[in-house]
C-alpha cells in the first residue's frame, strides 16, 4: 500500500469495460478510496475498452508527464461507412463501397499512415478551440475547424476480414485512433469509422495488471489502497 498515515497516493491500473466514460472510472475509484484527489493519464471514450491509469492524491502531479507516454491500442476498422464522431457511436452521415482490402492495397494505404503523421482531430473531441471544447461546437452544427497535429505511430499488426481490419497499434500521446480510420477510409476511396478499440498498454504498464469495474466494485477499501504503486517522479 502507498500512503502515508493521512493521504493515500499512487497510481491505479484500470481495465475500463464499453459503456462507462472515464470520468465514471473516477468516481467508482473516489467512492471506493473514499478520497476527493483523483485524476487520470488520458480519456477513453465510452465505447473503447482497456487501460485507464487513475491517479491519487499527489500523484495526480504526474498528470501532464504521463500523458505523452506511448500507447498500444488492439481495434477493428469498419470500411463502408463513415460516422459523425468517426467511431461506433456516432450517426452515419457518409457510405461508399468498401475497398480492396487485399495485401497490397493495404500495405500501400498504410504506409501512409505509419510514422511521423499529421492527422486531423475528431469534432467530436475534447480538444479546445479559444477555450471551449470541439464536441460542443459539433452538437451545436457551428462551422468545424480542421485542427491538425503531429503524432508518431507504428502499426505492429493488421488482418483484413472485409469489409473490416484489425489492428494492433502503437503510438505517441494525443493520437487518435478514429483519426486514423476516418481518413485511412477516405485516402482508399470508402469511408470508414472505428468499431472496436481496446487500449493494451501505457509506456510500461499493461491492461494485464489492471483491475477490472467490478472486481474493483467488490473490493474492500483496504485491497484497493494496497493496489496503488508509485507514480513515476521524471
Amino acid at each position: 500500500m502507498v500512503q502515508s498515515d493521512t493521504a493515500p497516493s499512487g497510481i491505479f491500473l484500470f481495465d475500463k469495460p464499453k459503456g462507462i466514460t472515464s470520468h465514471d472510472a473516477v468516481d467508482l475509484l473516489r467512492r471506493k478510496l473514499s478520497f476527493r484527489k483523483i485524476g487520470h493519464t488520458g480519456t477513453l471514450d465510452p465505447m473503447a475498452t482497456g487501460l485507464l491509469i487513475l491517479l491519487a492524491g499527489s500523484a495526480t502531479s504526474a498528470q501532464a508527464r504521463m500523458q505523452g507516454t506511448s500507447k498500444v491500442y488492439s481495434g477493428t476498422i469498419l470500411f463502408g461507412a463513415e460516422t459523425d464522431t468517426w467511431d461506433a457511436e456516432g450517426k452515419v452521415v457518409s457510405e461508399a463501397p468498401p475497398p480492396d482490402l487485399g495485401e497490397e492495397s493495404l500495405k500501400k494505404a498504410v504506409a501512409a499512415f505509419d510514422g511521423k503523421i499529421i492527422q486531423q482531430v475528431p469534432p467530436y473531441s475534447a480538444v479546445r478551440l479559444n477555450g471551449r471544447p470541439l464536441y460542443k461546437l459539433a452538437r451545436r452544427n457551428e462551422a468545424m475547424p480542421e485542427i491538425r497535429r503531429e503524432v508518431q505511430v507504428r502499426w505492429l499488426s493488421r488482418a483484413a476480414r472485409p469489409p473490416a481490419l484489425d489492428f494492433e497499434i502503437e503510438c505517441s500521446g494525443g493520437t487518435y485512433i478514429r483519426s486514423i480510420a476516418c481518413e485511412l477510409g477516405r485516402a482508399m476511396g470508402s469511408r470508414a469509422h472505428l468499431s472496436v478499440l481496446r487500449r493494451l498498454s501505457i509506456g510500461g504498464w499493461s491492461v494485464r495488471d489492471a483491475v477490472g469495474a467490478e472486481e474493483l466494485r467488490a473490493m474492500a477499501p483496504a485491497a484497493a489502497f494496497a493496489r496503488l504503486v508509485p507514480a513515476p517522479e521524471n
